[in-house]
This record gives C-alpha cells, sequence and structure tokens, in this order.
C-alpha cells in the first residue's frame, strides 16, 4: 500500500478535505476520496475525520492508497476525434477534461476505454491498464496523443521520445506580458520537497527544456507556442511558472486569482513522428478547441 503525504497550504484553508485531496490528484475522484475517507485510509493530524472536514494552514494528511485491483479494462463506445490509423499506428485527439487511462478512482471514462471499444490491437508494453499509450497528456490539457497497436510500433516511437526526434508544439495562455519574442527554458524538473504531488525546477530534477515564442500580446495575458525538447511530467506548467508566466486557469501551478476554465489554457497542437514501419515522417496538427478559441476572443476584446 503506498502512503503519500500532502501539508494544507494557505491556499486550501477552508477546504473540503475532499475537494482539497480529488484537486492534488487529477486521477483521484471526489468520490473515491470520499470512499477512502469513509474506509479510515486518510488521516489529518494523525485522526479520522469525515469527508466535509474544514481544513487549516499546517494539516498534515496521511493518504494510504489501496493497491489497485487487478482489473480488465472495459471497453467503451466513444465519438473519438481520430485523425490518422494504419495497422500499427493511431493518432487521436484527445478533448480536455478526459483522462488518458484508468487508474483507482478513473476506471471508465478514459481514452483508453475508448480505444479498447475502437480496436482491440493495441500495444501491450504498458500492461493491462496502459494499452497503446505511449506517451501521455494531462487531463485538462486538449490535443494530439499517438497510440501504438503493436510491440514493434511502441518500442520505435518510445524510442523516438528517447532521442528527442518527436515534433509536439502546444499552444497556451499565460498570465503576464512576455516582452521578448523567443525564449528557452532548460531547468530540471523533479517533484516538490514540500508537495509530494506537485513537480517544480530542483537542483536534481530530469533534464528538461521547453522552446517557447510569443504569438500575440494582451493586456495582462499572453499567448504563445511551446516546443518540447524533453517531455517531463506538467513541463510546460512548472517551467512558465518558473520564468514567472504561470498558465491561465491553472488550479495547480497558477496563481490563486486566474480564469475560471476548469484546468490549464493548454492544447498540443502538433504532432510529428516518423512512422515506425514506413520510415516516412507524418505530422498532424489539431486547431484550437472551442473553448480555447473564445478565450482567445474574449481576451482580444
Amino acid at each position: 500500500m503506498e502512503i503519500m503525504e500532502h501539508i494544507i497550504q494557505e491556499n486550501e484553508k477552508d477546504e473540503r478535505i475532499d475537494k482539497v485531496l480529488s484537486a492534488i490528484n487529477e486521477e483521484w475522484s471526489r468520490s473515491q476520496v470520499q470512499q477512502w475517507i469513509k474506509e479510515g485510509n486518510v488521516t489529518i493530524n494523525e485522526k479520522q475525520i469525515k469527508s466535509n472536514y474544514k481544513c487549516n494552514i499546517g494539516d498534515r494528511i496521511l493518504i494510504k492508497i489501496p493497491e489497485p485491483e487487478n482489473l480488465d479494462v472495459i471497453p467503451e463506445q466513444m465519438d473519438l476525434d481520430i485523425y490518422y490509423e494504419d495497422s500499427d499506428v493511431l493518432v487521436v485527439n484527445k478533448p480536455k477534461g478526459m483522462v488518458v487511462h484508468p487508474a483507482p478512482g478513473h476506471l471508465t471514462g478514459t481514452l483508453v476505454n475508448g480505444l479498447m471499444a475502437h480496436c482491440k490491437d493495441l500495444s501491450g508494453i504498458n500492461g493491462i491498464l496502459r494499452p497503446g499509450i505511449v506517451h501521455r497528456i494531462d487531463k485538462d490539457t486538449s490535443g494530439l496523443l499517438m497510440v501504438a497497436k503493436n510491440d514493434m510500433a511502441h518500442e520505435k516511437l518510445v524510442n523516438q521520445l528517447v532521442e528527442k526526434s518527436v515534433t509536439r508544439k502546444y499552444f497556451a495562455i499565460v498570465h503576464g506580458i512576455i516582452p521578448h519574442d523567443f525564449g528557452t527554458v532548460d531547468a530540471p524538473i523533479g517533484r516538490d520537497p514540500e508537495d509530494r504531488q506537485r513537480m517544480t525546477v530542483v537542483d536534481n530534477g530530469k533534464h528538461a527544456v521547453t522552446h517557447f515564442r510569443v504569438l500575440e500580446r494582451f493586456h495582462q495575458y499572453s499567448y504563445i507556442e511551446c516546443e518540447l525538447e524533453t517531455g517531463r511530467t506538467h513541463q510546460i506548467r512548472v517551467h512558465m511558472k518558473y520564468i514567472g508566466y504561470p498558465l491561465v486557469g491553472d488550479p495547480k501551478y497558477g496563481p490563486k486569482k486566474t480564469l475560471n476554465i476548469n484546468g490549464q489554457a493548454l492544447h498540443a497542437g502538433v504532432l510529428g513522428f516518423v512512422h515506425p514501419r514506413t520510415d516516412e515522417y507524418m505530422e498532424f496538427e489539431a486547431p484550437l478547441p472551442e473553448y480555447f478559441s473564445k478565450l482567445l476572443h474574449d481576451i482580444q476584446k
């Protein structure tokens, strides 16, 4: 059983404990957290509490995460936005709000559930809960993902990620006006020692490089394109916060006062890779989702 610790911060004061915990890990649903609390797997300051407990600054929360059951993924019919598919590779445009693969608290409604209903032939390298998944994007990030339909394709696509030859361009809206047109953030990323559910720039972190360019500036915001050289957890969100321009709507790394768009304004708009069988370079582009375009329009006004 995994045990995680979380110390309540100022911005979490007076919030319900079930709301706080479901916010620190996007793969935990509120109902799952409430069940853990009911079963006595969550303590605050070494005492058991109820789901409606209001948090105080400095409260020490211990969460005992039960071992996941050995579950089969349930195929679910979904209207997937598939950009390309052949016998080796599939490229899909994931909507904002969808979790990529099943996990405790999110066993259904994920992209993998939809993929399992769409096609039976997915690579098995990542196991039962993550078939075919070569890389992932956050729940509230929309955009393009490549999926491997067999182990040969999976290995070759992963190798391209390791070699940094995959093209991955993201579009984001950030707080603040970035004065220079281009920039590169080269700063290692690891777990935040003060909050294990967050990532941050740390000396002993993993090498991480993000290139960005400003597409448009507004009164209080900048619209940017980011290109990943590496693919660390929450990389763009962490790097932009690090240089003082956090993403709009980001509940984990953004300011407390931000636009209420239910998650960060981040879209994986361009994905390019060499086909694992034909060795042909392929590139795909997904337009901004409707909420993102509307947000840009509102900010421009």
